[in-house]
C-alpha cells in the first residue's frame, strides 16, 4: 500500500498526518468517511526512512499452517467465511496475521470476496496463494483449498528444514574453526614467542609459520573479520539482483555434493506446487507464471518461462525441459505421461514426492558424512597450531637434558 500526507479540517480544526491506502481515491475516500474535509493530499514517496522494515517473512510457516488448517476446519463445519476470519483473528499466535485478518474481516463485511481482501495484503499473502483461493471461491471448494494450502506450505517447510540443517551444520563448525584459529593465534601462540626467541637454535618450518601468522593477526586482525563481513555481503547482494543470481544460482546447483541437494529441493518444490495449482483448477498458463516465481531459483525459472512460452505457441510443456540439463529424465518423463493421460497434476505430486524423499534422504547422508570430515578438519587446523608449538619445546627440553 501507498502512504498518502494529507491536510485538512474536521469538527475539531485542522488536521493533518498520513494515511495508508492502494490510491489516492480510496485515501480521500477513507478520510471523507471519517468527516475530514481534505485540502491537499500527496502520495509520500518511498524512502529507507520511511519504508516499513521487514526481516524475513512477517508470518511464520507454522502460523501460517496453523491458520489455514482451522479455516479450512470451520468451513468444512459450517461457519461462514467473515464469521471464521473473525475468531482466527482471536486466535492466531501471529501478531502481523492478527492484523491482517482483522483488516480482512472489514473488507468481507463491505462486501469484497475473500480472495480481493487477501490480495489486498500482499505482504502476508504470496500471489500463489490468492489465486488458489480465487480458483477455490469460483469451484465452491473453498475448504478443501485451504487443506491443500495447509498441506502444501507444510511441505514447503519441512523440505527447507532438511536443506538447511544440513548447510547448517558445516557453517557452524567453519565459523566455530575461524574463530579457534584467531584466538590461538592471538593470544595462545604469543605466549611462547619469548621462550622460542631465548632458545636461540633454528625453528622448524611449521612453527615459523604459525609464529609469522600469529604476529600478522595480532597486527591486522580486524581484516580478517572484515574481509569475511564483506565476503558474505558480497554474495548477498549477488543473490538480491536478479543480474547476477542467475550465475550464483548455476553456481550452487553445479557444485559438489550441495549442488544435486539444491537441486532435488528445487525440482519438489516446483513439481509440488505446480500440482497443487493444478489439482485446484488454475489455468496452466497461470500457474507456470506463478510457479515461475516461487522456485527461487533463476535456472529453474528460466526454463520455466520457456516451457509457458511453448504452450502459448501450442508445443508440449516438456520440450524446453529436455534440452537443459537440470531436469533429469524422470521429471520430463512423468510430465510427459502426464499431459498424455491427461493426469498432469497427480503425475507431478508423485515426482514432488519422489524428490522430496530424495531430499531428506540426501540430508542424512550429507549429515553422517559432514561430520566427520568437519570435525578432522577443525582437529587438523588446530593439531597444526599445537604441533608447532611442542615440537620446539620438545628440543628446549631435550637440549636441557642433554
Amino acid at each position: 500500500m501507498a502512504k498518502f500526507h494529507y491536510k485538512g479540517r474536521d469538527r475539531s480544526g485542522a488536521r493533518k498526518g498520513t494515511i495508508t491506502a492502494e490510491t489516492k481515491k480510496e485515501a480521500l475516500a477513507k478520510l471523507q468517511k471519517n468527516g475530514i474535509r481534505v485540502t491537499d493530499i500527496e502520495q509520500q514517496a518511498e524512502t529507507i526512512l520511511n519504508r516499513d522494515l521487514v526481516i524475513g517473512r512477517q508470518v511464520k510457516l507454522e502460523h501460517m499452517v496453523m491458520f489455514l488448517r482451522q479455516f479450512s476446519a470451520l468451513l468444512a463445519a459450517g461457519v461462514t467465511v467473515i464469521d471464521a476470519t473473525a475468531i482466527l483473528s482471536q486466535q492466531t499466535e501471529s501478531k502481523a496475521l492478527k492484523k491482517t485478518l482483522r483488516k480482512m474481516e472489514g473488507e468481507i463485511r463491505e462486501g469484497r470476496p475473500l480472495s480481493d481482501a487477501a490480495a489486498r495484503q500482499r505482504k502476508i499473502f504470496e500471489p500463489l496463494f490468492i489465486n488458489m483461493l480465487r480458483a477455490g471461491e469460483a469451484t465452491g471448494n473453498l475448504d478443501e483449498t485451504f487443506h491443500d494450502m495447509a498441506e502444501y506450505y507444510e511441505r514447503q517447510h519441512r523440505t527447507r528444514q532438511k536443506v538447511v540443517s544440513a548447510l547448517a551444520y558445516p557453517a557452524a563448525v567453519g565459523v566455530v574453526a575461524v574463530a579457534v584459529v584467531i584466538f590461538l593465534l592471538v593470544s595462545v601462540v604469543p605466549t611462547f614467542v619469548g621462550m622460542f626467541a631465548d632458545f636461540g637454535g633454528e625453528l622448524p618450518a611449521i612453527t615459523q609459520f604459525v609464529l609469522s601468522s600469529s604476529e600478522w593477526m595480532q597486527h591486522y586482525w580486524y581484516v580478517v573479520i572484515g574481509l569475511i563481513v564483506l565476503t558474505v555481503f558480497f554474495f548477498w547482494g549477488v543473490r538480491q539482483r536478479k543480474e547476477t543470481k542467475y550465475y550464483y544460482d548455476y553456481a550452487m546447483l553445479r557444485m559438489p555434493i550441495i549442488g544435486n541437494l539444491m537441486q532435488k529441493a528445487v525440482l519438489a518444490r516446483m513439481t509440488r506446487t505446480l500440482s497443487s495449482l493444478f489439482s485446484n483448477s488454475v489455468p496452466i498458463i497461470r500457474a507456470m507464471e506463478m510457479v515461475g516465481e516461487v522456485v527461487e531459483n533463476e535456472v529453474i525459472e528460466r526454463v520455466i518461462k520457456q516451457s509457458r512460452d511453448a504452450l502459448e505457441r501450442g508445443e508440449s510443456l516438456t520440450g524446453p525441459m529436455k534440452k537443459h540439463w537440470a531436469f533429469p529424465p524422470l521429471v520430463h518423463h512423468m510430465i510427459s505421461i502426464g499431459e498424455e493421460t491427461g493426469s498432469l497434476d497427480s503425475m507431478l505430486s508423485k515426482v514432488a514426492d519422489f524428490y522430496e524423499r530424495e531430499v531428506e534422504a540426501t540430508t542424512d547422508r550429507l549429515k553422517s558424512l559432514i561430520e566427520p570430515l568437519m570435525i578432522v578438519l577443525l582437529a587438523g587446523i588446530v593439531g597444526t597450531i599445537v604441533t608447532s608449538i611442542l615440537i620446539p619445546m620438545f628440543e628446549i627440553f631435550n637440549n636441557v637434558q642433554a
